[in-house]
């Protein structure tokens, strides 16, 4: 459905209960910069964007009650509002170390000495993989929106990756004012829980409560976004790696009540890796608890678990580090991941797709050209060696055949899916020679934050594809079904579908190409739907 002709009191009688006609046309012709927006979470007050002066920001709103004491391993709870006013200023690029809206505790590592560093590659992987300032009362979300507004906005939702162990959203990778500014959407973004707190494994509780709290942040967004201008009908969710890897999840579990109206992953899908068996995840729990003393599996299950959650989160946290990776011919493999409870995580994702057991709902899926050239860093860490093949085969498995399956599969079902390869290989976004469109490198560009993230000014070809980018995920979000047609993309056709596979920055030139597949998808048949090669990637 195209929205930008349906008129605005159309619009108003489809938002949700409580928000008036007279606070959405303020909220659309306003000027947001320091002024009170009521939501669910109580009256917040935003603060002019450091540097783009049209834009507002609402940094660290919470959206969850701090998930502590009893509240530790559980499903979320919705944030209650106490009365006073929210100033959600609390997060600042310039000082990490505020007292408030925290990333969430993981297990966060200084970068190696790896050879060939650039001088901008320490800063690179600080701002992508290290968690900031740490807290257990962690759930909170950032907004940005661009002020005097004439109708609602499309609302880009971000869900950032790390391995579901690592990560947060405040870091200057996510910065949501310049994606605002250019694309004039509302940008938003968040954390959820990681490690054994999002991904406990403890018996007899909920599974996977990190990605409830991707689902709680979700239904707050359609619940209040439209205060900040945005449209509550028009959400993408996008996500990187394990961010990518849950969007993908997402329209497995809520297939019947998504809420989005567009899906976008990156480096990452539910094909990409093999979430965890109960019995996996509950061993890497006890072995946790043992470490802490508070008994294994042969004790009390309800005593073990209330004597873990009165530990210390730091205590958790070193805890956690000593419980050995999981087996992977490729790079060690985290233990606290998605577990198969077939709620929000299923057994068996390669049948599943084939079937269509998914959200119908358009999707765009992306990696990048050179995958490894991240990870290699991560095996040098680890005092692993792996040669030019087998690196192949994981860039292969992980990324470029899962990428394809997850595309063939929708398009198999009539869904409107486009799949883009990032070849975007910048000066300072290089981290070594060789290190290609690694890992991670499309997301500065996205969010235009390249300068923010390296230090280091962009070449005008940088900034151009970095506007171009961001217009086409601004285009799909505003229209999910044709709006990347708007950028030059060919449209899915619904009546001989088939997959179509542009490519993105290709040599630093052209802003992107139409690529044959069947070139760039050459070797995913030996693999035969296999995944193992990139065990540890995610």
């Amino acid at each position: 459905m195209v929205w930008s002709w349906i008129p605005i009191a159309i619009l108003v009688t489809c938002l949700p209960t409580g928000f008036s006609q007279d606070n959405f046309h303020k909220a659309l012709n306003g000027n947001h910069v320091n002024h009170t927006i009521k939501t669910g979470s109580g009256p917040i007050v935003g603060h002019t964007a450091s540097r783009k002066p049209d834009v507002s920001e609402y940094l660290g709103i919470p959206y969850a009650a701090a998930p502590i004491g009893d509240l530790r391993f559980a499903a979320p709870v919705a944030y209650k509002p106490n009365g006073s006013t929210i100033m959600a200023d609390s997060y600042n690029f310039a000082d990490f170390y505020l007292n408030k809206s925290l990333d969430c505790p993981a297990n966060s590592a200084q970068p190696p000495d790896y050879p060939g560093f650039t001088s901008q590659a320490k800063r690179i992987m600080r701002e992508f993989t290290t968690g900031h300032n740490q807290s257990e009362d962690c759930l909170y979300m950032n907004v940005w929106t661009k002020k005097n507004s004439s109708k609602p906005k499309p609302v880009l939702m971000f869900i950032h990756g790390g391995r579901f162990t690592i990560g947060g959203s405040h870091s200057a990778y996510y910065d949501g004012q310049g994606l605002a500014d250019e694309q004039d959407v509302v940008a938003v973004t968040f954390n959820y829980r990681l490690n054994i707190f999002g991904f406990s494994g403890a018996p007899g509780l909920p599974q996977n409560v990190g990605l409830l709290d991707q689902r709680m942040a979700i239904e707050w967004v359609h619940k209040n976004i439209a205060h900040f201008g945005g449209d509550p009908h028009r959400i993408t969710i996008f996500g990187q790696s394990a961010g990518g890897a849950s969007v993908d999840y997402y329209a497995y579990a809520w297939k019947k009540n998504p809420l989005v109206t567009g899906l976008i992953s990156h480096s990452g899908t539910a094909l990409s890796f093999e979430p965890n068996t109960p019995s996996q995840s509950a061993s890497y729990f006890y072995a946790v608890a043992e470490s802490l003393n508070c008994g294994n599996i042969n004790d009390n299950p309800q005593e073990v678990l209330n004597c873990v959650r009165e530990k210390s989160w730091k205590d958790v946290v070193k805890a956690t580090a000593k419980v050995s990776f999981a087996p992977s011919p490729a790079l060690p493999q985290p233990v606290f991941h998605p577990t198969v409870d077939n709620i929000t995580v299923f057994n068996d994702y390669p049948r599943r797709s084939r079937n269509g057991e998914f959200a119908s709902i358009p999707y765009l899926v992306n990696s990048n050209n050179y995958e490894p050239g991240f990870y290699r860093i991560s095996a040098f860490a680890k005092n692993i060696s792996l040669s030019d093949a087998e690196w192949d085969k994981f860039n292969l498995a992980g990324f470029t055949c899962a990428s394809k399956n997850a595309a063939e599969d929708r398009i198999a079902h009539g869904v409107p899916v486009w799949q883009s390869r990032y070849f975007g290989e910048w000066d300072n976004q290089r981290l070594y020679n060789g290190s290609g469109a690694y890992h991670g490198s499309e997301i500065p560009m996205l969010f235009g934050s390249g300068e923010e993230v390296t230090g280091i000014s962009n070449s005008d070809a940088q900034e151009r594809y970095s506007r171009y980018m961001g217009a086409a995920w601004a285009a799909f979000s505003r229209d999910p079904h044709r709006g990347l047609e708007e950028v030059g993309w060919p449209a899915f056709n619904t009546s001989e579908p088939k997959r179509i596979l542009v490519g993105l920055g290709y040599k630093n030139g052209t802003l992107f190409n139409i690529l044959d597949p069947v070139e760039i998808d050459e070797g995913c048949a030996a693999l035969h739907g296999s995944n193992l090669p990139a065990k540890g990637g995610f």
